[in-house]
């Protein structure tokens, strides 16, 4: 699907950006274009890939004629630039609002007149019923994304995924925890029985490029997801590092909810169940539901919506093999001792 073709990455130097790129290389993408605003990162991916394939602009979401410039030439996007700390967001909303939704719109209006074929804009389980800035930018972005879908005839598909913790992804909990292992600190947690989704970046990105092969316009993708409690997953640390640190409850941080939700109810029951992921329509399009429905029933009996209680529950055992399967944990057992 992207051999020979220039694919745009906006906040390309994210956890998802650089694996993206990754992919990318290895499926034969003529171009991959990698524009955010952080010149260091910039300059630390290039010299982690040092691939004449990988091109890096600096530029900002928000100023939309450095987004056209960038969207040049582009058949592919994958919109990642947002602004996801939760408490950065609560205390500076209209921070949130230029990035995640000013900044939305200009890739989608420059992905149009670029001529792009396929956009896909990276969501946030935050982003439904939300209670805090950085959810309600996020769900005005997917907003912003089906808005544009309805006004398009010229053959591009503008779509969203939606998915819960990218695991091991900047500013998350888990190197967060090894950090204060190594520092020889308790680890905190805000709330014992708040529950999050977890997810592989790897998962995440596979999600990405399903919605690219599969998306009408206007879709929102959801990945299945297991979930595990914070003190599971923090005693689920302390046990794989064999470590006898502690672990302190600071309370719930500003805008944050005892559990997220992947979908609600009423997307549920338009939803087309694909395994393991949700396709949901956006509203207000006319649709055959008999194409989607062809190998099964639509969710009509749905009762409760799809959230990080409702979910599989992972164990502190399920956890620690989760663990296991991220490189970056592995990399950080084999630094044990320093630990």
């Amino acid at each position: 699907m992207y051999a020979n073709a220039t694919v745009l990455i906006t906040g390309g130097t994210g956890s998802f950006g650089r694996t993206m790129a990754g992919r990318l290389l290895a499926q034969g993408c003529a171009q991959i274009r990698i524009f955010s605003r952080d010149e260091a990162k910039q300059d630390a991916m290039r010299r982690q890939f040092s691939n004449a394939h990988l091109e890096f602009q600096i530029g900002d979401v928000r100023d939309a004629g450095a987004v056209r410039r960038a969207m040049r030439g582009v058949d592919f996007v994958f919109h990642a630039a947002a602004l996801k700390q939760v408490p950065s967001c609560e205390f500076f909303p209209l921070e949130a609002i230029r990035t995640n939704v000013d900044g939305t719109a200009n890739v989608l209006d420059a992905a149009t007149e670029a001529g792009v074929r396929s956009v896909v804009a990276l969501g946030t389980d935050k982003a439904v019923y939300p209670i805090n800035a950085m959810g309600m930018s996020k769900a005005l972005m997917e907003k912003v994304v089906q808005a544009h879908a309805r006004s398009l005839d010229n053959g591009l598909v503008v779509s969203t995924v939606r998915y819960g913790n990218v695991m091991y992804s900047r500013g998350s909990v888990i190197p967060l925890f090894v950090e204060q292992l190594r520092a020889n600190r308790p680890l905190t947690i805000t709330e014992p029985e708040m529950t999050r989704f977890l997810l592989p970046l790897e998962v995440a990105v596979a999600l990405v490029e399903f919605a690219f092969e599969h998306a009408n316009p206007g879709d929102l993708f959801v990945r299945k997801a297991p979930a595990s409690t914070v003190q599971d997953l923090a005693v689920g640390i302390l046990e794989l590092f064999a470590s006898d640190a502690t672990i302190q409850h600071i309370g719930i941080r500003h805008g944050e909810k005892i559990y997220e939700t992947l979908a609600t109810l009423e997307e549920l029951r338009r939803a087309e169940d694909m395994g393991d992921y949700f396709r949901i329509p956006m509203d207000g399009r006319d649709l055959n539901y008999s194409q989607f429905f062809s190998e099964g029933e639509p969710l009509a009996e749905v009762e409760e919506d799809y959230t990080s209680h409702n979910t599989e529950r992972l164990s502190v055992q399920g956890v620690k093999d989760l663990l296991l399967t991220l490189p970056e944990i592995r990399r950080d057992l084999n630094l044990r001792p320093t630990l």
